[in-house]
């Protein structure tokens, strides 16, 4: 891909004999900063990247199939960040979940396009299948780490008379469930692969 800045203020780039597809990727994701995920045409995505208005119809139906791809990427992304937070829930899996809900939050802010084209453009996930896997796996991460903590947490936050001592504290708990969860049920793969917990 080879980009070379033009048009000085109106941010559009110039495409050259790249990866049209990226090109027009990398566009949505500028006017999605600018103007928000509704914000833009698809002659415009076209415009910034500096190629005809029928030349993205090579690669997208339309916007909306431009910006199921944004969003599917952005699940893609999302994923990789969340499963390399949770780490298999290592060393202590009350740790793990915390990271995890920093990096949710770190994305939002470090990716606010992303996260947009993913949350904010109403896309229904029957879209796209890719899409809806990627939401899927996405998801999966978080699922684990907060059904795990709130299960646990529930055992020992209770401030009745249902409230029961065990031989075991929480975090250890925790960290047994999780153990089980990732070898009983196979998601985990080997340490430092980016997907450990969600695939």
């Amino acid at each position: 891909m080879s980009w070379s800045k033009q048009g000085g203020r109106s941010g559009a780039r110039g495409y050259h004999h790249g990866n049209l597809k990226e090109a027009l990727i990398r566009a949505a994701l500028e006017l999605i900063a600018q103007k928000g995920p509704a914000g833009f045409t698809f002659a415009e995505a076209a415009r910034w990247a500096g190629v005809s208005p029928a030349a993205p119809y090579r690669h997208f139906r339309d916007r909306d199939e431009l910006l199921v791809d944004v969003a599917r990427r952005g699940f893609d992304q999302f994923e990789d960040t969340l499963a390399g937070a949770w780490d298999g829930g290592r060393p202590d899996a009350f740790a793990a979940f915390h990271r995890v809900c920093k990096a949710y939050l770190r994305f939002a802010k470090s990716e606010p396009a992303y996260y947009s084209a993913m949350f904010e453009a109403g896309i229904p996930p029957e879209a796209s299948p890719a899409l809806r896997d990627a939401g899927v796996r996405a998801f999966a991460v978080l699922r684990t780490a907060t059904a795990l903590a709130h299960g646990i947490a529930s055992l020992f936050g209770r401030g009745d008379s249902a409230r029961r001592s065990f031989p075991i504290s929480p975090e250890d708990l925790f960290e047994a469930a999780v153990l089980i969860y990732l070898n009983g049920l196979g998601p985990a793969a080997p340490s430092g692969s980016g997907r450990s917990a969600s695939t």
